[in-house]
């Protein structure tokens, strides 16, 4: 973290940076952050990748990741939306995306991301689901407990202002839908009622 970072915080999304940022090809050119709210993801890749991009369609959430990207000159920050959004043909060699994709068209975005993936880099999708069926609720209710118990030692607590949305799409749909969009992509549950999707696009 830079000077200009506020106080850290964590929640169950941050939980899951570091495993993103294990993800990061070696050499990475370029990185897109997409949904990237203040910016958090993006400063701790400017650290992996020659360059990164957020893009986030909220103005309070761009305006405050530009706010504390100040000391990075290798960091950029896009206010659209990313479905219609005009970015680079040439792509990027990493894409990644926190609790926003049910924010958006779930196969529109997968499809977009795939699509500016470069040959050979990689991807990762940390999702939010909602529960269905017998065996998702009974995941979620064994592992409440844990997650109550991880935001209170934690101290849970996020940038004011993030846009909500409530999940449509179960975790069954939500991998069902991507084994069929990205073949061979690795779909994980995880404890603090999250998903991942990391897939690497064949080719490079």
């Amino acid at each position: 973290m830079r000077r200009s970072d506020p106080q850290p915080y964590w929640n169950t999304n941050v939980a899951r940076h570091p495993g993103i940022l294990r993800a990061v090809p070696e050499g990475c050119g370029g990185a897109l952050d997409v949904g990237c709210g203040d910016g958090l993801l993006a400063r701790k890749l400017a650290g992996r990748a020659k360059t990164v991009t957020g893009i986030d369609k909220s103005p309070e959430m761009i305006a405050r990741a530009r706010q504390l990207a100040e000391a990075h000159r290798d960091l950029t920050f896009i206010e659209e939306d990313f479905l219609t959004a005009e970015l680079p043909t040439t792509g990027y060699d990493f894409i990644c995306s926190v609790t926003t994709i049910h924010h958006m068209d779930f196969e529109g975005a997968l499809l977009r991301m795939r699509q500016l993936l470069r040959p050979g880099g990689t991807l990762v999708v940390v999702g939010l689901g909602r529960e269905a069926g017998a065996k998702e609720w009974a995941t979620m209710i064994a592992t409440a407990p844990i997650v109550r118990g991880a935001k209170l030692i934690r101290r849970a607590r996020g940038p004011e202002g993030m846009p909500v949305a409530i999940p449509e799409m179960s975790y069954g749909q939500v991998r069902e839908r991507a084994e069929r969009l990205l073949p061979g992509v690795r779909y994980r549950r995880h404890v603090l009622r999250r998903y991942s999707l990391t897939w690497q696009k064949p080719g490079g």
